[in-house]
């Protein structure tokens, strides 16, 4: 899947923040300045009054008044620059709030169209390109990997018998307990309905893959308590079972497709001999 570097407005914003507080000591200090020479030049109009041979005190004077009203006028352009300033970081954080929704609004989005959104595990899209990129890894590297097929058995019979509310609840529930039993490197999805799909990365042999069978299946015999409907009474529901197809790269396909295929396959073989999971063959 594709990444794109986060826009850095927010710096940005700061750095403008750090360049008006110091344009604003900078403007203090140029006012502080504008003050002590206006009470200089005011000490100097009064000893020229006071002093008619002064002529070398007048021309102090004036170049006094000069640089004041220099000061005075720059203080009252960087002033003008200050609200400038102040008036772009303003902007700054509005966009940068409104940066933030736009990019927490695409998360959502791209988090909704790569997971189920009742059970939030991974959905189709997104297994389908995690088990591609680990093909490609094991190809590469000469690994092992196993597609999981997993079809709860009997599901349809919990829908009809006790309502859509409780099998939603069965699914959300085996979908966390999968979750808690596997590695964080792989992946579990829901394929829809009732199967599930487990993309099992660096396996070693026949036997290491039998042992996660047996955890999942232990995961899943657990029994469900109610509903999560805190306004309905909670029926008391059956133990859920689940018969699983596995399939091995590269023994049993190259291919997603293929092993998919093939760890379907197997499910179904499972299924009919009652036999809890079996391999492709």
């Amino acid at each position: 899947m594709s990444h794109t570097e986060p826009i850095t407005i927010e710096t940005d914003a700061q750095s403008l923040a750090k360049v008006l507080d110091q344009s604003e000591r900078i403007k203090d200090v140029m006012v502080e300045c504008a003050d002590d020479l206006s009470s200089v030049n005011t000490a100097l109009k009064q000893k020229l009054a006071n002093d008619i041979n002064s002529l070398g005190v007048e021309s102090a004077l004036q170049t006094s008044q000069s640089v004041e009203e220099k000061v005075q006028g720059a203080a009252t352009q960087l002033s003008a620059v200050n609200q400038a300033l102040g008036n772009e970081v303003i902007e700054r954080q509005i966009l940068e709030q409104q940066l933030e929704v736009a990019q927490n609004q695409a998360a959502e989005s791209k988090h909704a169209s790569l997971h189920d959104p009742l059970t939030g595990l991974p959905n189709r899209l997104l297994f389908y390109d995690r088990l591609e990129h680990g093909i490609a890894q094991a190809n590469r590297h000469g690994w092992t990997l196993a597609v999981f097929f997993v079809d709860l058995d009997n599901f349809k019979m919990i829908n009809d018998t006790f309502g859509h509310t409780t099998g939603d609840h069965v699914l959300r529930t085996i979908a966390q307990r999968l979750k808690e039993t596997t590695r964080n490197d792989d992946t579990f999805c829901r394929h829809g309905g009732d199967e599930f799909l487990y993309l099992l990365l660096e396996v070693g042999d026949e036997d290491d893959i039998t042992i996660i069978a047996n955890k999942l299946m232990e995961a899943i015999e657990i029994p469900i308590e109610g509903t999560g409907e805190p306004s309905t009474c909670s029926p008391e529901i059956p133990m859920v079972s689940a018969s699983i197809g596995i399939a091995v790269f590269p023994k049993n396909g190259l291919t997603a497709d293929a092993l998919i295929k093939s760890a379907d396959e197997a499910m179904y073989k499972a299924k009919t001999t009652k036999g809890r999971y079996s391999f492709a063959t």
